[in-house]
């Protein structure tokens, strides 16, 4: 059985949901504690959201800099498959595996709503969704607001990694209503919208967001795909 990591920083919260949602999709989760020295052979990872260490100095900062994040940045970088949700999406930021940064919502007003994500690109976590699919997840965060440079922002474009999008104008404002990214490869992937919160009907607006980690587990053993196959 695929085993794959679910980190816990202080302040954490929504790492129990992203396991469950690891074990619906069939894989073991593992508990990753913050301090933990190495990955304990898992074959994926998941950075959960929440509010790591209180978000102080910025959200995502001090939690980059944990001991676990040091092996997480090497795997992925090596082609290990990373999942960065909400808080997870802003520490893979801020520890470098993914470009640009999170920032205070447009009129610096919390969301929590659900929203309609329209699938952009097929990565290691998109690959049971056809590219243009529509999903609905939740969204809840104060600062979601995706940013970056033009340069990056067209790169990005140009190359494919733009995994999400909100179907409507970003709640946030979030630049070119990005929702989601990737690494080059497509096997990093930060989204600021909770899939672990919509994988059973009875407990969210339904299942779309158990294709996340569904995707994942058929592509654990496979080699990071070249550029032109995910264009």
């Amino acid at each position: 059985m695929s085993r794959i990591g679910v980190i816990t920083f202080p302040g954490t919260l929504d790492d129990v949901d992203a396991a469950r949602a690891v074990r619906y999709a069939g894989a073991e989760a593992v508990s990753l504690w913050h301090d933990d020295a190495d990955l304990r052979g898992v074959d994926a990872v998941v950075v959960p959201g929440g509010f790591s260490y209180g978000d102080y100095l910025r959200a995502g900062a001090i939690a980059a800099r944990s001991p676990v994040m040091g092996p997480v940045v090497e795997a992925g970088r090596a082609g290990m498959p990373v999942l960065g949700i909400c808080n997870g999406f802003q520490i893979l930021c801020e520890a470098g595996l993914l470009p640009g940064a999170l920032v205070r919502n447009h009129g610096l007003r919390f969301v929590c709503r659900e929203v309609g994500l329209r699938v952009e690109a097929d990565t290691a976590w998109t690959s049971a969704f056809t590219v243009g699919q529509q999903i609905t997840v939740p969204l809840k965060s104060g600062e979601g607001r995706y940013v970056a440079d033009d340069a990056t922002l067209d790169a990005l474009e140009a190359e494919g990694r733009v995994v999400f999008r909100y179907t409507e104008p970003a709640p946030n404002g979030a630049l070119r209503d990005i929702a989601g990214i990737s690494s080059a490869d497509g096997r990093v992937v930060g989204l600021m919208p909770h899939p672990e919160h919509a994988i059973d009907a009875l407990t969210g607006p339904g299942t779309d967001g158990l294709g996340l980690f569904t995707s994942v587990l058929s592509r654990i053993t496979a080699p990071p795909p070249p550029m032109a196959a995910r264009a």
